[in-house]
């Protein structure tokens, strides 16, 4: 079953989303992908969550993407385009999404971390999009998502080798945004995704909508659309509770209305 390969929890207003094939470097099938569909839903109309962790089982990888024996379960060409593509329903999460890595993060996988917000990466992770090596390019994000993090260059040198890059050289490229031990990393990312958990909901939410809008517009209309959130914000309670905190000099406890 589909769902003993995908663990879901949630704590603190925390989910974490765990591929659990690690036996198969934590590929995932087309039911899979239908159970992290299922799950986005869930976490998007879900106002107890606030942040999203994206992991996996194991030490050995993060995902190494689709199980590519098992590509036939999509169907005929016309269905494979149209499929429920697991990294497209990770890039529809409306909170943050912090991808924590180690092992190997190819093909889907490396789309996976793509469509997060943040990527922490253990010291063991190798980053690549084989997907040419076998005859085909990524069709969830390497090619789109991939240049904007590490530019053009960079970009087209990963994608038309195959050839993997480690940790090290993932970080200073600007694909990943750390780099710490491999026995640090679930600590540290649930450092991160507390911080965030911690901050108002609404304005994390507007924070990453815009975000993403930046990738698409001009500076003009973002800047526009971003004051016109800025405004919005202080309707909510959350931002009233702000000011009064930070008047009474105390820690917030915002409600996410």
């Amino acid at each position: 079953m589909s769902e003993e390969h995908i663990v879901f929890t949630k704590q603190d207003h925390v989910a974490t989303i765990r591929l659990n094939r690690p036996e198969k470097l934590n590929t995932v099938t087309a039911a899979m992908g239908k159970t992290i569909s299922s799950l986005v839903a869930e976490v998007n109309n879900d106002d107890d969550v606030r942040v999203v962790i994206l992991t996996g089982t194991g030490e050995r990888a993060f995902s190494a993407g689709s199980d590519v024996k098992v590509l036939d379960d999509y169907g005929t060409n016309w269905q494979l385009r149209n499929r429920t593509d697991y990294a497209k329903e990770v890039w529809r999460i409306r909170k943050p999404v912090i991808a924590q890595i180690w092992g190997y993060c190819i093909g889907g996988g490396l789309e996976l971390a793509l469509t997060s917000d943040v990527r922490i990466a253990g010291e063991s992770a190798k980053f690549g999009a084989g997907e040419v090596k076998l005859g085909w390019n990524g069709g969830a994000g390497n090619t789109q998502l991939l240049p904007r993090l590490v530019g053009y260059g960079k970009a087209m040198q990963m994608l038309i080798t195959g050839n993997l890059i480690d940790a090290r050289e993932a970080h200073q490229t600007g694909l990943v945004q750390e780099v710490v031990p491999d026995e640090q990393l679930e600590s540290t990312v649930l450092e991160i995704a507390l911080a965030a958990a911690r901050n108002a909901p609404i304005a994390v939410q507007a924070i990453k909508h815009l975000v993403r809008m930046s990738l698409s517009t001009t500076p003009d209309v973002g800047l526009a659309y971003e004051n016109d959130l800025f405004a919005y914000c202080f309707t909510t309670s959350d931002a009233q509770e702000g000011i009064a905190a930070f008047k009474e000099k105390r820690p917030p406890e915002f409600q996410g209305r």
